[in-house]
């Protein structure tokens, strides 16, 4: 796979198209132990152990760095978060450390006890994944029986302590006819806000690529989400899907709004893909990438400081100047907006700067 785009890098920083790098957003992958085995587990979790995972000094030493360079959401995953023994110490240091602190366990280990340890650790929302609004689809997808009912045991022990949470679904070909359903079962649990994700495939989610919706279909989908907006109360977004920017625009213009964003926990994004831009991934070993499901190495933590691979990486930079995009990206009059999905691109063809593969829109300057 040909991923380097170093050439197309050294343009002088003063021609590079002008983007933001504001950091808005922090998915840092605290461990990769997990108690489940997700059929579209972008890093293949399993109970481990893993070799190589940051300890703890190294990890304060990692959000003092964090906090030099803004004040993002901090979203602890995994893995499964609350494996990791030193978790609320971490919550803790980070909270003091002035960062929005949340977290995104399965829910199946949180008790009234640890609800409450999080909350006293500065949590200040957790996201729960529901892929089904049942246990059968949910436990199937999730790959644990019983995933579903300790999902809502957790939901239910983090309202007692006072903690708000969204829903998370990942949509495939497997649940795709029963997202208005747990979108009505997000409310009813009491939720903020429902966040869907397309299917990226990396992972274990590579051996479900035949699962994965069609283009028409993930239009479709993200059309019936934005007419969700006026019939629910929860906060609406589309992760892994920055096609929906495009469709707020379309669909904004064509009924004479204007578009307005909010933001919310774990909802500070306002565009498309944030990969590089206003957001990254930090790995269990310290690795930082623009997304979990992008796999390229832009620095090491170990070595380098977090500022320095914010500020300094070529493929950040790179992914900063949106007229390096290629075919219709590049063309595409939404790409400021969209950016399409740089992992589905780099998955589909070894180029991270490649046209999305699943997306049906033709750009203007196409047709």
């Amino acid at each position: 796979m040909n991923s380097n785009h170093t050439d197309k890098s050294n343009t002088p920083p003063h021609n590079r198209a002008k983007t933001g790098d504001t950091l808005r957003l922090v998915a840092w992958e605290i461990t990769r132990n997990c108690n489940l085995s997700c059929l579209h587990c972008r890093a293949a979790a399993t109970h481990g152990p893993y070799e190589g995972e940051l300890d703890t000094e190294k990890s304060f030493h990692i959000l003092d760095q964090i906090a030099e360079v803004g004040s993002p959401i901090v979203i602890l995953t995994g893995g499964e978060p609350l494996l990791r023994p030193d978790i609320f110490d971490l919550t803790r240091y980070g909270t003091d450390n002035g960062l929005r602190m949340v977290m995104a366990p399965n829910g199946t280990l949180i008790t009234d006890g640890i609800a409450k340890r999080l909350a006293d650790a500065g949590i200040k929302r957790i996201s729960v994944s529901l892929d089904g609004a049942g246990k059968e689809t949910h436990d199937q997808f999730r790959g644990v029986e019983g995933a579903f009912d300790g999902a809502l045991q957790g939901i239910a022990s983090a309202k007692k302590a006072g903690i708000e949470f969204q829903i998370n679904t990942t949509i495939t070909q497997h649940n795709l006819a029963e997202i208005p359903r747990i979108q009505e079962l997000a409310v009813e649990l009491g939720a903020v806000a429902h966040h869907i994700f397309l299917l990226v495939p990396t992972g274990r989610g590579k051996y479900i690529i035949d699962k994965a919706i069609t283009a028409e279909e993930y239009e479709d989908t993200l059309n019936w989400f934005y007419d969700q907006q006026d019939k629910t109360s929860l906060q609406l977004k589309a992760t892994c899907a920055p096609h929906y920017y495009r469709i707020l625009r379309q669909r904004a213009k064509a009924e004479g709004k204007s578009v307005t964003y909010e933001t919310h926990g774990l909802d500070a994004v306002s565009r498309g893909c944030l990969g590089g831009t206003g957001f990254c991934f930090i790995s269990h070993r310290g690795i930082v990438q623009p997304c979990g499901f992008l796999h390229l190495n832009c620095g090491d933590l170990k070595q380098s400081s977090f500022a320095d691979v914010w500020k300094t990486s070529e493929v950040f930079l790179s992914l900063r100047n949106y007229d390096k995009l290629e075919g219709k990206c590049g063309a595409c009059e939404y790409k400021r907006v969209c950016g399409g999905c740089r992992a589905r691109a780099y998955e589909a063809t070894g180029d991270y700067l490649a046209e999305e593969p699943l997306c049906s829109y033709n750009p203007v300057s196409f047709q």
